[in-house]
Order: structure tokens, then C-alpha cells, then sequence
């Protein structure tokens, strides 16, 4: 049975079992909506209560950092590549001591009243005798210089007298290489060791090596090898000295600057030997170069307790 719905306002009728009149039926009614519940009003929460400020501190400890972990606050990233070496500040105080001490000071090679005193004023003798011998009348030179020989005669009477009075002169004058070695020689001399140790090595080498070549001299006269003659020969100068602080100076080099002291120096006396101009005055030379080759083992112990001492 087909039947059309109709829509809510319809008359239903009773069955024939109904006791009931018909009733219209209820219109369906959409379900209300359950109210909305209003929320209480937000309570405000009370004003933030600013903290005193904090006293900053004078400095603020780096959290520890892993070497481990590349990425941690406060921590740089490490370079890539090779590690460049640690400067080592020992090694670059020694290198600027080492480039002081290399640092050329020319004025130091010639002698001053301060640092080298014996050489200094020896100097200024030496420059004012030169000088005499070449200006002063020959006469008087030629008498000075035979009463300040070291010749046989003189060393028999007067020793001591001649010794001094005969290092008071430059043989050759002024220009001579003796007197240019003179300067350049004690002065270093005097820097490494002092005025008196050089006057000492000075004097020791002029005393023994005249009087080794002397005494031979008077002992060929009395034995009748060499004439009376001999006996006055004229010699003065400081060619023994200088040669003496030679060989005292290169002992305290260095090995190579030494043994190339030692051999130049040493070849020009052999030289003058061959050529035998003057044969007693060249092993003079020798033997004065000996002499101050063997005050190496003085000056050494002389310079260590002088560095205690500073």
C-alpha cells in the first residue's frame, strides 16, 4: 500500500481499537543547543614583581669545554688545516739577545778611556812619541832611541829601565802594521779580559821574549861567534807585545776565528823569517806568539771567575 507522507501538520485517524479522538500530531522540534556555559571572568594575575637587578660580576667563568664536542657555547670552532707551533717565549727572548749581540757597533774595535783604559792611554803615548820621532830633530831622536834599546849593554846595566823605555816607541812609526795591530788587538784584548791581565800579557811577552833573543846575543859575543858590535845593537819597539796578545786573544775565540788567527798571523811571521832580514828579531815574534798561547789556561780560569764574580 503505497501511502504519501505528508508533512507534520497531517490528521492521523484512529483506528477502529483507538478509544483516543485523533490529535495532531507534535511538530518535530529541532533540539535546542545546550547553552553556552559563559566562563568566569580571567582572573588578572598579579603584576610581575621585578626582581632587584643582579650585580653583575666582575667575571664570568666559562662553562668547561669537551674537545670532543665541536659545537659548545663560548667555544670557537678550531681552525682547519695544520697547527701552526706555539711560539716559544724562551726561544724568542734568545733570538733578540742573539740579534743584539750581532748588531754591528764598528766604534767598539778601537780603544776609549772608559771600557779600555790601559789602551786607551798607552795609545795616546805611543801617538805622542810617533809623532816626536818624525818631527823632532834626528839627533835627539837617534840619542833616545839607543838610551831605550834593549840591546846587551843596556840589559846588563839597566834592565828594567830598558824594558820600559824601550816599549815607549813604535819601530816604523805610526803607520806601521804593529801599531795598527796594537789598537785592534789589545782593545779586544781588554774588553775580554780586563786592563790589568792585558798589560800583564803585554809585558810578559816584551820582557821574555827580548830576553831570549839578548842572552843568545851576548853569550855568541863572549864565545866569539858574533863581534863586540853585537852588544849594542839598537832594538826597541812593541812588536812583542802586540805578537804575545795575539796569540792570548785568539784563545779566547771561537774554533774557527781562532785557528784562522793563529794561521794568518802565523804565516806572516814564517814569511819574515824566510826572507831573513832581521833573524833574531823574527823568532822573537815566534816565540812572543808562543808565550801568549800558553796564558790560555790563566785567562780562561781568569774570565770564569771574573763571570762568578758579576
Amino acid at each position: 500500500m503505497n501511502q504519501s507522507v505528508e508533512s507534520s501538520d497531517t490528521l492521523i485517524a484512529p483506528g477502529p481499537g483507538d478509544r483516543e479522538p485523533p490529535t495532531r500530531a507534535e511538530p518535530l522540534s529541532r533540539p535546542e543547543p545546550p547553552a553556552r556555559v559563559e566562563s568566569p571572568a580571567r582572573v588578572e594575575s598579579p603584576a610581575r614583581v621585578e626582581s632587584p637587578a643582579r650585580a653583575e660580576s666582575p667575571t664570568r667563568a666559562e662553562p668547561p669545554t669537551l674537545n670532543a664536542l665541536p659545537c659548545q657555547p663560548g667555544r670557537r670552532p678550531a681552525p682547519s688545516g695544520p697547527r701552526a707551533p706555539a711560539a716559544d717565549p724562551g726561544r724568542a727572548e734568545s733570538g733578540g739577545a742573539r740579534s743584539r749581540r750581532v748588531r754591528a757597533r764598528p766604534w767598539r774595535l778601537l780603544p776609549d778611556p772608559r771600557a779600555t783604559p790601559f789602551t786607551f792611554g798607552y795609545g795616546l803615548v805611543l801617538a805622542a812619541t810617533s809623532l816626536l820621532s818624525r818631527y823632532a830633530d834626528p839627533d835627539t831622536v837617534d840619542a833616545l832611541l839607543r838610551g831605550s834599546s834593549t840591546d846587551v849593554a843596556h840589559l846588563a846595566h839597566n834592565p828594567v829601565l830598558v824594558l820600559v823605555a824601550s816599549a815607549l816607541w813604535i819601530a816604523g812609526g805610526i803607520t806601521s802594521p804593529y801599531a795598527i795591530g796594537f789598537l785592534l788587538v789589545l782593545t779586544a784584548l781588554e774588553r775580554r779580559i780586563g786592563g790589568w791581565r792585558t798589560a800583564g800579557v803585554f809585558l810578559l811577552g816584551h820582557s821574555v821574549a827580548t830576553l831570549a833573543t839578548e842572552v843568545p846575543v851576548g853569550l855568541s859575543v863572549l864565545a866569539g861567534h858574533l863581534p863586540d858590535s853585537s852588544l849594542h845593537r839598537l832594538d826597541y819597539g812593541i812588536s812583542f807585545g802586540v805578537a804575545a796578545s795575539v796569540g792570548a786573544l785568539a784563545g779566547l775565540l771561537t774554533p774557527w776565528p781562532r785557528w784562522a788567527v793563529l794561521a794568518g798571523f802565523g804565516w806572516m811571521l814564517v814569511d819574515d823569517l824566510i826572507e831573513f832580514a832581521d833573524p833574531m828579531t823574527n823568532w822573537g815574534h815566534l816565540l812572543a806568539l808562543l808565550i801568549g798561547i800558553s796564558t790560555w789556561p790563566l785567562l780562561g780560569r781568569g774570565r770564569r771567575s771574573q763571570a762568578r764574580g758579576a
